[in-house]
């Protein structure tokens, strides 16, 4: 039987759940390194987490992992194939049949059951879903009885809400605009506003920041009008950037995505006393 491994974890924010991203074992915090996250686990075990956290970056900064002593190459080797079996069973999109996606919407949809997740927290607010795309987060709050208002600049992407809308029988509870997020911004009001600002394909998986993401940072100088704003941000957000917001970790519901983290909401709240609109 092979000998357990100690294995120490640098990197994750306060605001992180330790579980599921670390999975199995008996994690403890270091009493001389606070920030460092140790356990003993199996060979098998400590391969597949290092796989699994390889390359990750969350709050801008990359997430280490120390193996002592180290992994067999060969094992290492095992682990990564094994991962990339696994991630072709990831949370799936739109689950009726159909919906239209372009290639953008492919890669930027919220999961369904993720979007809807997100609806049931808005607890029947208005929404304003600022740059709506093909519609996923949209639907996901109308299902759970949200009034929305869906805007979106291009628009081909709100045709394809609109009728994506009709196949999940929402249509009625939202209003599609055609527009300029940013432009309209000043016009718009609700109880919430939630934007999924684009990333793109190629987005930097190791920091990003309000200047890569002009849509939020535009929004945030209207908070005012709204009530609250969530946005959907990816992992490598530097949320030091935005220490007003609440930052919850989205993870995947699939085998292949539930230890992995989908994409960071950031939620700004009504203060206590302020009308919620």
């Amino acid at each position: 039987m092979s000998s357990p491994r100690e294995v120490r974890v640098r990197g994750l924010p306060a605001w992180l759940p330790r579980q599921p991203l670390l999975g199995p074992g008996s994690w403890r915090r270091g009493e001389e390194e606070p920030r460092v996250e140790m356990a003993s686990l199996s060979l098998e075990e400590a391969a597949d987490l290092a796989t699994q956290l390889r390359g990750l970056h969350l709050d801008g900064q990359a997430v280490e992992v120390e193996v002592r002593p180290p992994l067999p190459r060969n094992l290492v080797r095992e682990a990564r194939l094994l991962d990339a079996r696994r991630r072709r069973e990831t949370t799936p999109g739109f689950l009726r049949s159909g919906v239209q996606l372009d290639e953008e919407g492919r890669y930027s949809l919220t999961p369904e059951n993720l979007a809807l997740k997100l609806g049931k927290q808005a607890e029947g607010r208005t929404v304003v879903d600022l740059g709506a795309g093909a519609g996923g987060n949209s639907i996901g709050f109308a299902r759970a009885g949200c009034r929305v208002v869906a805007v979106e600049q291009d628009a081909a992407r709100l045709a394809m809400a609109r009728h994506n809308a009709r196949c999940y029988g929402v249509d009625a509870q939202i209003r599609f605009v055609h527009g300029d997020g940013i432009v309209l911004l000043p016009t718009l009001k609700a109880d919430l506003l939630f934007l999924d600002p684009p990333w793109g394909r190629a987005y930097n998986k190791e920091q990003m920041g309000l200047e890569e993401l002009p849509l939020l940072k535009a929004a945030l100088a209207w908070r005012a009008n709204f009530g609250a704003i969530w946005a959907k941000v990816p992992a490598s957000f530097d949320s030091h950037e935005t220490p007003e917001a609440r930052v919850e970790a989205v993870f995947g519901l699939a085998e292949g995505d539930r230890r992995r983290i989908k994409f960071l909401c950031l939620r700004w709240e009504a203060k206590a006393g302020e009308d919620s609109r």
